[in-house]
């Protein structure tokens, strides 16, 4: 369209609009500044610095408490681990009390003997099977002496009956030279007078 054309198709004109007035102003001058209170900001102060004093005591508190806990744990492991260790012996000295070796030598203190030739009594009808003698004063089998395998849990345990003996028998009475001293063992033959 050309500017012709817009001004014959519109012959109605706009209303004029009237300029505004400017809105007064709002502003005024202050009379003088209040002057600021000091006790709210030393206030202020003294509760974050005690604020700051209780987070640090609650936190060392806390470390110490944690501290403590752990040497209590550490301490309460040692324990354990020590009471496993006893528990743990005393299983071997309940084994080595409950072997043959030791239950044979305990019967051969207390004066019974192992028989060569056993007899058995059949509960059934009352028979006797084998031969019907009486058993040697003299045990066939030493079970007070060396035996073929050593028992090291109970080799220096002592009997029940004779607390002097052992599973390796009576302990030997060792004689001591006239100045107080043991005898040279007799390891490699005869021993060499010492010269001087």
């Amino acid at each position: 369209m050309s500017a012709a054309t817009a001004s014959t198709s519109s012959p109605e004109r706009l209303p004029s609009v009237s300029p505004r007035p400017a809105p007064a102003r709002r502003l005024r001058a202050v009379d003088a500044l209040a002057p600021r209170r000091k006790r709210p900001r030393l206030a202020y102060a003294i509760v974050a610095v005690a604020g700051a004093i209780a987070i640090g005591a609650a936190q060392m508190a806390l470390s110490i408490g944690t501290t403590q806990a752990s040497y209590e744990i550490a301490q309460l492991n040692t324990q354990v681990r020590d009471l496993t260790y006893q528990k743990q012996a005393l299983y071997d000295d309940v084994a080595g009390l409950s072997s043959p070796q030791y239950l044979a030598a305990n019967a051969a203190a207390l004066g019974m003997v192992i028989n060569a030739a056993p007899t058995y009594l059949r509960l059934s009808d009352g028979a006797i099977i084998g031969t019907s003698e009486v058993a040697a004063p003299t045990s066939t089998v030493d079970a007070v002496g060396r035996s073929e395998v050593a028992n090291a849990l109970v080799a220096d345990t002592p009997l029940i009956t004779a607390p002097d003996a052992t599973i390796q028998g009576a302990p030997v009475e060792t004689e001591l030279l006239p100045d107080g001293t043991l005898p040279q063992p007799l390891t490699e033959g005869l021993p060499t007078p010492s010269t001087r």
